[in-house]
């Protein structure tokens, strides 16, 4: 169907006609311009954590708790080494604080109503034998008796830190909240009345603060992959025949990249995993002395990663000669943490997992 001329060209024809000549031409439309995006910047986090110990008494005679029983490690210093080694890491960054600390006379209860009598306990801890199962902890116990949910969306803390022992049923780390999936373990059940999202970390305190940067190090790698659409190719078992797929395709994305180690990628490696170094041949072989070609330092450049990659040849001595928490510094660090975007993507990688809110 025909459409009539616009007043400006009828107007213009007519002009055209009355003093001669060919009408002008109509001015062509200006095209809406689009703003320019601005670019992101670099904020500081300030998380505030809640920690509940669990530390039970064990010897009513004498009042003697777990952790001094045991001979275990205290969670104050745990914090302070955590909170000391996230903010390097971050460079400066992340700046954890804790808002408040819980001390809780009690083994948790399991989700099937279990609960250890403190002997029961002590026998299983000395000899390693005889754990309950299922061992998983009732989360749901421990939400609603701290009033979790209901704290949590007053903003009175980001997220919780629980500190307990071994077969205590911890998840390493799990998000509850609205939303909430999977963060290397979760989401916990019945928690969506919560509008925001939170992590429950659980931490050990039998162990160091290596085996707590292991955690933050899996909820990064869990949060990342979802950020990046990578479920489908690393997470955790790296036994998989996706290892063996991971030799002869590239890398989908820069998360992809930042995960190659040199038994799925020979030749190519780059950071590698929590579990494994660039260098491994298998989970936490972190002091493997033979050398590989790695390009882990490009990403001090990021995201201006070279190319082609400048590889060198890399061993244990880069990443600590075998000691968790140097091995988990190193990665952690390099982990991208400068301002500005890149294919929609922020460049600083930590405000993912450490604010699952700002993944969608």
């Amino acid at each position: 169907m025909s459409q009539s001329p616009s007043f400006l060209s009828s107007l213009l024809d007519l002009l055209s006609r009355l003093f001669g000549g060919s009408p002008p031409s109509t001015p062509p439309e200006t095209p809406p311009s689009t703003p320019p995006t601005e670019p992101e910047t670099l904020t500081p986090m300030t998380p505030r954590a809640l920690v509940i110990v669990f530390n039970p008494v064990v010897d009513s005679a004498t009042g003697r708790k777990l952790i001094e029983t045991m001979g275990w490690n205290d969670p104050d210093q745990l914090v302070a080494g955590y909170i000391a080694d996230v903010d390097e890491c971050s460079g400066g960054l992340v700046k954890y604080s804790v808002t408040q600390r819980i001390d809780l006379d009690e083994i948790p209860v399991k989700e099937d109503g279990f609960q250890y009598s403190p002997q029961q306990y002590l026998n299983v801890a000395r000899t390693n034998t005889g754990a309950h199962d299922p061992d998983m902890v009732d989360y749901g116990a421990i939400i609603a008796n701290n009033n979790l949910l209901q704290r949590a969306a007053a903003k009175e803390f980001d997220e919780v830190w629980l500190f307990g022992a071994p077969y205590f049923g911890f998840w390493e780390s799990a998000m509850a909240g609205a939303g909430a999936f999977f963060s290397n373990g979760g989401p916990i059940a019945n928690t969506a009345s919560c509008p925001r999202k939170f992590i429950i970390m659980g931490f050990n305190y039998q162990r160091g603060v290596g085996e707590m940067l292991e955690d933050l190090g899996h909820r990064a790698e869990s949060i990342l992959s979802r950020v990046f659409h990578s479920e489908d190719f690393l997470g955790y078992t790296y036994d998989r025949e996706r290892n063996t797929k991971a030799l002869t395709t590239s890398p989908k994305n820069l998360f992809e990249r930042f995960m190659y180690f040199d038994q799925i990628a020979p030749g190519k490696a780059n950071l590698g995993s929590v579990h494994y170094a660039p260098n491994s041949p298998s989970d936490y072989e972190w002091g493997v002395t033979k050398p590989v070609l790695s390009c882990a330092d490009d990403w001090d450049l990021f995201p201006n990663l070279p190319d082609p990659p400048n590889y060198r040849m890399m061993s244990a001595r880069d990443w600590g000669n075998g000691d968790i928490r140097g091995h988990h510094k190193w990665w952690l660090a390099h982990l991208p943490k400068v301002a500005d975007k890149t294919k929609g993507i922020s460049n600083f990688w930590w405000k993912y997992f450490i604010d699952p809110n700002t993944v969608l």
